[in-house]
């Protein structure tokens, strides 16, 4: 009988073991931060600025301050097109991605590359995306006047329209933080760096405060 007791206790006991474990393990799996992969240029990579002040720490920052679980990672690489993202999209994401935000095609206006080309990329990297069942954010970008209004209107439609063939959220520009200061060389001195291109600090301040919440968005998608 004492046998016969000890045996069934030790059953009882080593059934309540392993359902402890099952609970530690899916609460282990639901604590996981979102992963989410920054993929993009110089912007996204943080030219010129020490690693604290660049656009992915700022915005892992910012995330954190909303009481967000994020693994933000960099896959910004500075000069590299809409073509280059696509080249390395699929060998950036890991089993545990599980959003995007797509930042590209800066560099394919500095060349005046045909924004047929640079949408064929884009829509490549959706499809990577899509294939991987990622959520994703569409990062706008704008073309400046001098290349004619045809290809202005053709560049500058290609993001939102990609992001609603795609159903993916879509920010209208990534420089759109800065608009609250201005839009003319004079105006963004301040929160430029000497090239006029890239963002200094305080211009990655003012980008992160406008598109943080859309990043916070896509983060409660991937998280569903």
């Amino acid at each position: 009988m004492f046998r016969s007791f000890t045996y069934g206790a030790s059953r009882m006991l080593s059934k309540v073991y392993m359902v402890a474990v099952c609970l530690c393990t899916v609460t282990a799996a639901r604590a996981e931060p979102v992963e989410i992969i920054a993929l993009g240029d110089s912007l996204t990579a943080g030219y010129g600025l020490i690693d604290d002040n660049g656009f992915v720490p700022k915005m892992r920052n910012w995330l954190e301050e909303q009481g967000l679980d994020v693994r933000l990672v960099n896959a910004g690489v500075s000069g590299d097109t809409t073509a280059g993202g696509l080249s390395r999209v699929a060998w950036s994401l890991t089993p545990a991605t599980e959003a995007l935000i797509v930042a590209l095609g800066g560099n394919d206006l500095l060349r005046g590359l045909d924004p047929a080309v640079s949408r064929a990329n884009l829509e490549g990297i959706l499809k990577v995306a899509q294939e991987n069942d990622l959520e994703v954010l569409v990062v706008g970008m704008e073309a400046p006047g001098n290349y004619g209004p045809d290809y202005k209107a053709e560049f500058d439609a290609m993001y939102p329209e990609l992001a609603k063939d795609y159903d993916a959220l879509y920010f209208p520009r990534f420089f759109e933080g800065l608009y609250s200061v201005g839009d003319t060389p004079a105006e963004l001195r301040d929160v430029m760096q000497m090239d006029g291109i890239h963002p200094n600090a305080q211009g990655v301040d003012l980008i992160v405060e406008a598109m943080g919440p859309a990043v916070a968005e896509l983060a409660e998608r991937a998280s569903d």
